[in-house]
């Protein structure tokens, strides 16, 4: 018998949105003559519907006969607003244009917070209520999978929320020295364009990253390579900042020294990385150690700035907090964590089962993850393998043997090869299937590809499902899933 999934932040599931598919467009769109006959030709107008993938909005046009004509996406545009528009791309069945002018303007419309929007590509929906961007997101994910997959949830989560600003714990920033700009921009790129972003500041960033961006331009221009550092990864960890310079050059004793002086100024930690991201060792101060902390389980997880780790620490603690209620591993349960990674859930999962076995694509991460283990004192709970997941059989997925229950958190491109074995095993009538499956996703594309397969081929049926908002302001889409058997 299988348990069924509760939470107390549940709600009745909501009945399948229309069909938007790759261009989500509402049924009665309506356009409306820009211009009185005779006059110069003006911009033409249309009313949005949606939003789509990438948080343009979307409208349809009517043709003189009443027919649905072109979809036409405009940047900036928002759902039940009408707007007038200037194409930039026209193909026989849509446009993409740029926002004019707004006719009419929607309640959900809102003054964006930073001052570089519209032009940082950074963030898509700082314009769009907060609210209102999760209440889209959980459209997004439920029309994939009912249109992908033709699957529902039997329950709705209650989104996953957390701060809206200064959230942003990693991000790769890129470095360009443009001599018009007076200098080096460090920084996001512009919107759609390979340029660099002229930023100041991010609100995005933690207060005090966002502070160091114009220090750190004009450390990079004193740098005698500022022509040769063409990205800064950055990483925060509980104590420490770490930036990692990638260098295509070897510094000089002057810009060590300069490193150094920032470093002690703005008390962060320089990693350097010469070639490829193997190659990255800590600069200055050599000794500082990068974590996070999960306190609801008493662990800390030691990273370099180059291993995967969530961006949004405060979602992260709470989507643990939500992925193991969701399992409900019981004292003697043996637990399987796919895509591990350092061992973000296997560890929080150690606490409260038998035993964990955490599987991961990467060496140096499953040796990571060990190695956390043991500073958690959790190594007697778990084991840690690497292999190839994107490439598993079911007769590799048998080999393993038969774990109670599943977390599978893969990245983008989803767990294809793993729910095609269950599918297989399912078929021959195997006993290693487990009992419950949560997934945690970053695409709902990819989500709702793998939940057809797992209802329709494994014979699971999907609990429930919901969005997390782990990059507010952003149309990026990560979400949680419960499957049972049975």
């Amino acid at each position: 018998m299988s348990q069924a999934v509760s939470s107390p932040q549940e709600t009745p599931a909501a009945p399948a949105a229309a069909d938007q598919g790759a261009a989500p467009v509402a049924k009665e769109s309506r356009v409306r003559a820009a211009a009185d006959a005779g006059a110069p030709a003006a911009d033409p107008v249309v009313s949005i519907d949606s939003l789509d993938m990438e948080a343009r909005g979307v409208g349809r046009l009517v043709n003189e006969d009443g027919t649905p004509g072109k979809v036409i996406f405009v940047e900036g545009a928002l759902p039940g607003e009408t707007v007038s528009y200037r194409s930039f791309r026209r193909k026989p069945s849509y446009e993409q244009a740029h926002l004019v002018e707004v006719r009419q303007e929607s309640v959900m419309r809102v003054k964006p917070g930073c001052q570089h929007f519209g032009v940082c590509g950074g963030c898509s929906m700082q314009h769009l209520d907060s609210r209102a961007q999760l209440a889209i997101k959980q459209r997004v994910l439920e029309d994939n999978l009912w249109h992908l997959s033709k699957v529902k949830p039997d329950v709705v989560f209650r989104p996953i929320g957390g701060p809206d600003w200064g959230y942003r714990y990693r991000a790769r920033l890129t470095v360009r020295h443009v001599a018009k700009k007076g200098g080096v921009l460090v920084g996001f790129h512009e919107r759609k364009s390979s340029y660099v972003a002229d930023m100041t500041r991010c609100e995005i960033l933690p207060p005090h990253v966002s502070a160091m961006l114009v220090p750190l331009r004009e450390l990079v221009g004193g740098l005698s390579i500022r022509d040769r550092m063409p990205q800064i990864e950055l990483a925060v960890g509980q104590e420490v900042t770490a930036l990692v310079l990638r260098i295509l050059e070897p510094l000089t004793d002057a810009d060590k020294d300069l490193l150094r002086a920032f470093a002690d100024q703005h008390k962060v930690q320089f990693w350097l990385q010469p070639k490829g991201p193997d190659t990255v060792y800590p600069f200055y101060p050599a000794d500082a150690e990068l974590a996070y902390t999960l306190p609801e389980f008493g662990i800390r997880m030691p990273f370099k700035p180059t291993d995967f780790t969530q961006v949004n620490h405060q979602i992260n603690r709470v989507l643990i907090g939500r992925a193991l209620r969701l399992l409900d591993a019981q004292p003697q349960d043996r637990l399987l964590d796919l895509f591990c990674g350092i061992g973000n859930f296997t560890l929080p999962l150690a606490t409260q089962a038998k035993s964990v076995m955490g599987i991961e694509g990467s060496e140096a991460l499953t040796t990571r993850a060990l190695a956390n283990a043991e500073y958690n004192g959790l190594a007697a709970r778990t084991e840690f393998a690497c292999r190839n997941l994107f490439e598993v059989t079911a007769e590799d997925i048998a080999a393993l043997g038969r774990f109670d229950r599943w977390l599978v958190d893969p990245p983008r491109e989803g767990a294809l090869a793993v729910c095609k074995a269950l599918g297989e095993l399912a078929q021959q009538g195997s006993d290693v299937l487990p009992q419950r499956i949560v997934y945690v996703s970053c695409s709902p594309a990819t989500l709702a590809r793998d939940a057809g397969l797992l209802v329709h081929e494994a014979g699971y049926r999907l609990a429930g499902a919901g969005v997390v908002n782990m990059f507010p302001h952003t149309s990026h889409v990560e979400s949680i899933a419960v499957f049972d058997r049975g």
